[in-house]
């Protein structure tokens, strides 16, 4: 017995129903890496972004979300290079859908129960998403913003329902756009927290701040 189409789960309904001590037999989602390209280089080398927004209220299955990951993963590194770019699957599938197997072959009827205890067996994973929640995110150089655009556009086909490709104007996969961060780097307020910045507040202790320019 084949998979379903993903339209058979594509819209949600009831609550979320992930896995649990009570939802045994999970099969593993088909998206295990998240990050891919070079994930651990600093904002300042990869300043420009290029997000993936969902418009649609909707569930993504896991195969989807690998589908689109290797897709936008492939056309990156040909076009880009592979020491150019990080790329981020942003919603993780944890919602657990179900299936009623019934079998359709000869002396079926006798075996089936048809709609008898329906509650369906776990069969795959997926994400829930909203309007306006980012899907795919890639960081790079300003130079290469172009084909981090066309490489979503691509993914895009993997998806069903709508999604829009934003240009951030924020520092890489920080909170501050990039003038700010420029301002606040130069008065000493940022410090490295991964491949984001940390916003080094004037409450605490003052040995934190001496030294560091100031302001």
């Amino acid at each position: 017995m084949g998979r379903r189409p993903a339209r058979c789960y594509r819209y949600q309904h009831g609550k979320p129903y992930p896995k649990s001590r009570f939802c045994r037999g999970v099969p593993d989602p088909k998206i295990r890496i998240f990050d891919t390209g070079k994930k651990s280089f600093p904002c300042e080398d990869f300043p420009a972004t290029v997000h993936m927004v969902c418009e649609e209220k909707q569930q993504i299955t896991s195969e989807a979300l690998e589908a689109a990951r290797i897709a936008t993963n492939k056309f990156m590194i040909q076009k880009a290079g592979r020491d150019f770019f990080h790329l981020r699957v942003r919603p993780h599938p944890y919602h657990v859908l179900r299936i009623n197997k019934t079998l359709s072959c000869a002396g079926a009827d006798r075996l089936s129960t048809g709609m008898r205890g329906a509650y369906g067996k776990p069969y795959g994973t997926a994400a829930r998403v909203d309007i306006g929640q980012v899907l795919l995110s890639i960081r790079t150089k300003e130079e290469k913003v172009t084909a981090a655009i066309e490489a979503l556009r691509r993914a895009k086909f993997k998806f069903a329902g709508r999604q829009k490709i934003f240009v951030s104007k924020m520092m890489g996969f920080t909170k501050f756009t990039k003038d700010d961060y420029e301002k606040y780097k130069a008065r000493g307020r940022l410090i490295h927290d991964g491949i984001t910045m940390k916003w080094l507040s004037s409450r605490g202790p003052l040995h934190r701040l001496i030294g560091r320019g100031g302001g």
